[in-house]
């Protein structure tokens, strides 16, 4: 029999239960798939425990994307304020979600105002209300700034007083943690982000630092560089250094093959330079002077000579001899000014500058010996460093006046791989051991479907088939027994004429030929005189009852 006549027969005898007894099989099966897939679901459901208490809807949708995302199974409690996860995973998720800055605190906000009471409520705790909120809607907004992963504000608002010659100022302290962990450049925007929203706030009262304790912002201008924006800076341009070295070495070495270390000290001092020169070839003349004097003078005296005639009256006595002098005197004075060019700079340096470096490389030896091959000398490996130490000073920018050191030397690196080589694969007690729960929770669950099919599907099964074959063989032998009589009326006559035919009848009685006559009548003893009778015609007539069936 071919598969199709196959289900034409299932299909049939299906059609043949009736409306009613299938839709009991149907019931039957239905309440079985129900109990087994509900038993199955509660016995395989994994362990849970909670990992946050009290949520908003919001941070439960945010938290389970990105649980999602990573493919941890979770669940929410019935009254959507936790969030569960099974045991193995709550380390896990926990560290994911604080890494994405997850749950939010949905009650720092003005929403404390929502669960106040007007009732006995005083000053002080508005105060402090109003200064949470204000802390937690300042969190709120600078949370959403790129690169800021979490976020936390403190305030301090002052006393008023009446009696006070100075009032105290407003102030604030922000920590933020940033992705990367050494991004500031959102901190200058956040400390105006924080003097806007308070009123008489300013700018330098307002400190911003990282969770790793790196101040990021803090004091009177921007400018000044505080001591932890210096080693911000310091760290910066030894990242820099340091990528720009390993670059350098990285085609020629290999990476992995050497490891750099830069120290760098800067000078972030404000200098401010003033210079004025004087150029003596490029002059003009401003202002003349010019004076002139002569001067002339003549001095002549006489002297008589003592003689006796002197002493006589009227004698003119005459003086030949006296002295005479004469001087000219003849100055010239000229004052010329002249305007001499001159050029004045004045220079104002705010960056910084380096002080000195510190480089220091280390090279695996075995990648040198490998380079220079297995035979190599140590003078040829003293050379290799040195050409190492040149590469090095270049990339770093060195300079020896400025006091700066660089150090290279070849080492033997340590094999350290195994650190990092993966656990091996638990063996298969391990395994088994490990999975000890899920396996009798999988027998469970095959006992109670066998139990269900076994005491609940077979019987049912069993009764509607059985009382269906009953039927089609109480149908059955009714069709037999009326195709049975059919053949034994028939048969009877042939062998009526047949007996005829062969001998003569004995004469009986008028009573035993009644008794004989309603023997006959029923179908066994029509068909057992026929055997009696003549065997061959039996087994046509039986032939021919069963063609007749098969054909119906």
């Amino acid at each position: 029999m071919t598969a199709r006549q196959q289900a034409v027969n299932l299909w049939n005898s299906i059609l043949q239960l009736g409306a009613r007894r299938l839709a009991v099989l149907g019931a039957i099966g239905l309440a079985v798939f129900v109990t087994v897939g509900v038993g199955a679901y509660y016995l395989s459901r994994p362990a849970q425990e909670t990992l946050y208490t009290g949520l908003g809807r919001e941070d439960i949708s945010q938290m389970g994307v990105v649980l999602r995302d990573a493919g941890i199974p979770f669940d929410v409690s019935s009254d959507g304020t936790s969030l569960l996860v099974s045991y193995g995973n709550t380390a896990q998720a926990r560290m994911l979600l604080a890494e994405k800055g997850l749950p939010h605190n949905t009650k720092a906000g003005y929403e404390l105002f929502n669960d106040l009471g007007s009732l006995g409520l005083t000053s002080f705790m508005q105060e402090v209300t109003k200064v949470r909120a204000l802390e937690g809607e300042l969190a709120r907004t600078i949370q959403g700034m790129k690169g800021v992963k979490a976020a936390r504000v403190h305030i301090v608002l002052p006393d008023r007083g009446s009696f006070r010659r100075e009032q105290q100022q407003p102030s604030a302290s922000v920590v933020i943690r940033t992705a990367p962990v050494d991004d500031m450049s959102s901190a200058q925007a956040i400390r105006h982000l924080v003097a806007a929203a308070i009123p008489g706030m300013k700018v330098e009262k307002v400190s911003v630092m990282n969770t790793d304790g790196t101040l990021l912002m803090a004091g009177d201008d921007a400018s000044n560089q505080s001591s932890g924006k210096l080693a911000t800076l310091e760290k910066t341009v030894g990242l820099e250094i340091q990528d720009s070295v390993r670059r350098t070495l990285a085609p020629y070495l290999g990476v992995g093959n050497f490891e750099i270390s830069v120290a760098a000290r800067l000078n972030t001092d404000k200098v401010n330079t003033s210079e004025t020169i004087f150029n003596p070839d490029q002059k003009v003349e401003r202002s003349v002077r010019i004076v002139k004097e002569a001067e002339v003078s003549q001095n002549k005296s006489g002297q008589k000579p003592t003689t006796v005639q002197q002493n006589l009256p009227d004698e003119d006595v005459r003086a030949d001899g006296g002295e005479s002098s004469s001087e000219d005197n003849q100055r010239r004075e000229e004052l010329t000014n002249y305007e001499i060019s001159s050029k004045t700079i004045q220079t104002s340096s705010d960056g910084y500058s380096v002080k000195n470096l510190s480089v220091a490389v280390l090279v695996n030896r075995a990648r040198l010996t490998s380079l220079l091959g297995e035979n190599a000398s140590q003078a040829e490996i003293d050379a290799k460093v040195s050409e190492i130490e040149e590469l090095v000073a270049s990339a770093a920018g060195f300079k020896k006046d400025r006091g700066d050191q660089i150090k290279v030397a070849a080492v033997s690196f340590v094999d350290d791989s195994s650190v990092l080589q993966p656990y091996p694969s638990p063996s298969i007690m391990e395994v088994l051991m490990r999975q000890t729960g899920t396996i009798i929770n999988a027998l469970t669950i095959l006992a109670v479907c066998a139990l269900m099919i076994w005491f609940g599907l077979r019987p049912a099964v069993r009764m509607l088939v059985a009382r269906q074959q009953a039927e089609i063989e109480q149908q059955r032998e009714l069709a037999a027994l009326a195709a049975a009589e059919e053949s034994a009326a028939l048969a009877g006559e042939d062998a009526q004429a047949a007996i005829a035919m062969a001998a003569p009848v004995p004469q009986l009685d008028h009573s035993l030929a009644e008794n004989l006559l309603e023997a006959a009548n029923t179908p066994q003893r029509k068909l057992e005189q026929i055997v009696d009778l003549d065997e061959e015609k039996a087994a046509a007539v039986l032939k021919q009852w069963l063609s007749e069936q098969e054909a119906a």
